[in-house]
């Protein structure tokens, strides 16, 4: 493990001596490409440099246990002691950071929620998980933006697309994806009985034209008028956009802004990220028990989280973690279950590499 930090260690020291040269910022992309390798670097030296620093204090310490006076040893083994657990701790944080890294996890994503069995209730709850999501954004410092949006009578979702900008966005949220029942007395249930409803979660990458190469003779772009409420809220321009990409059969439109340039820019996004997840999906495939070692299946028809309502309680079915605080989570207290689910993961990985 040490023989591959000293080596990352001198990597970071040279990228380092490049971004300090007089010229870098003049191109950008190299730039930029070098302050994104930094950042994801500098937490392994940060670390690697503590591991350091507490094992000299060992060493130092270490001349001290000849001390004539037995009330300075004593506290010199205590001091010691502390310090070996220290140095534990950081070894642990070492090795979970040289764990191999998803090349996605820096990424922004496209989140996509849909609404699925259960008709209006499982809209209402779309809407819920969205604000749910939202919520967690904003405690975040996330920036969040609607890409597309389709709205039901009573204020649900049958279908909302968002982008999430942000530091570690697909990192945090890459193990949202899949089902998510709830169990709750709908509002129009009059005999008040619980209802089950499953809406289902997709966290895509965002991808950008160097991640994903598309012929623009494989595009057949329509375009027409936006559905809307009505009156004053109709659109009377052409300006809804309907992109498919015709070797894959992908079909995206994009209808929410007043702008066909703007609505098809989204569209294209959306396009993109779902076309990078197809490719990755298929790769995936071929490495299938690999994967599955490390990080689950990830297959989406799988219930992964239940939400019930008259217990106040969140379930995710993939580690066995039960809290009894869904109030709390719902309005973005999301990392009382990220953070069980990201330990878990790492924990499997560690386990993968012995």
């Amino acid at each position: 493990m040490f023989a591959k930090i000293k080596e990352i260690e001198s990597h970071f020291n040279k990228l380092e001596d490049d971004m300090s040269q007089p010229g870098i910022y003049q191109n950008q992309k190299i730039f930029q490409k070098y302050s994104k390798e930094h950042s994801l670097l500098s937490p392994i030296i940060q670390a690697y440099r503590s591991y350091q620093s507490v094992e000299m204090e060992i060493e130092n310490n270490r001349s001290m246990l000849d001390d004539p006076d037995p009330e300075m040893r004593r506290l010199v083994r205590d001091e010691i002691a502390q310090l070996k657990s220290k140095l534990s701790e950081i070894e642990m944080e070492l090795r979970i950071r040289l764990l191999p890294q998803d090349p996605n996890d820096g990424k922004n994503i496209l989140l996509e929620i849909r609404a699925g069995t259960g008709g209006e209730e499982a809209a209402l709850f779309a809407a819920d998980l969205f604000r749910m999501y939202v919520k967690y954004a904003e405690i975040r410092g996330w920036n969040v933006e609607i890409l597309s949006q389709h709205i039901t009578g009573i204020g649900g979702f049958k279908e909302i697309i968002i982008l999430v900008e942000g530091c570690d966005v697909y990192s945090r949220l890459k193990h949202e994806s899949g089902v998510h029942r709830v169990q709750r007395v709908p509002e129009t249930e009059a005999q008040g009985r619980i209802h089950t409803s499953a809406v289902t979660v997709a966290v895509l990458p965002e991808a950008e034209e160097v991640d994903v190469e598309i012929n623009p003779e494989d595009l057949r772009i329509d375009t027409f008028r936006s559905s809307g409420c009505g009156g004053q809220h109709i659109n009377v321009t052409d300006s809804a956009v309907r992109i498919t990409h015709i070797p894959t059969g992908l079909v995206v439109s994009c209808q929410d802004e007043k702008s066909q340039h703007k609505n098809k820019a989204k569209a294209m996004k959306v396009l993109r990220s779902r076309l990078l997840d197809k490719q990755q999906q298929e790769q995936q495939s071929k490495i299938s028990e690999e994967r599955r070692q490390m990080v689950g299946s990830g297959d989406r028809s799988q219930r992964i989280r239940t939400y019930n309502f008259p217990q106040g309680r969140v379930s995710d079915h993939r580690i066995g973690l039960t809290l009894y605080k869904l109030e709390a989570i719902l309005e973005g207290q999301l990392d009382l279950i990220l953070d069980p689910l990201i330990t878990h993961f790492q924990a499997e990985a560690l386990k993968g590499q012995k």
